[in-house]
């Protein structure tokens, strides 16, 4: 009886199933796309360090600003 209030009877859900199955799938790809994220926010990091200007001048040789 308490089986048939609850639902159980006839098995799970089709609806219920499918959605849940599309939810993974959506969790999955997120997941993927964070990755994705994660690694090409590393390289552009990496890339503005080894590209900075202030990391090119060369401190000793500076010439005085003119005013």
């Amino acid at each position: 009886m308490a089986k048939a209030l609850l639902g159980y009877v006839g098995g799970p859900d089709p609806r219920l199933l499918a959605e849940m199955r599309r939810l993974q799938q959506r969790v999955q790809d997120l997941e993927s796309e964070l990755v994705r994220m994660q690694a090409e926010n590393d390289a552009l990091t990496v890339a503005s360090h080894e590209e900075s200007l202030l990391s090119s001048i060369d401190v000793s040789r500076a010439e005085p600003a003119l005013a």
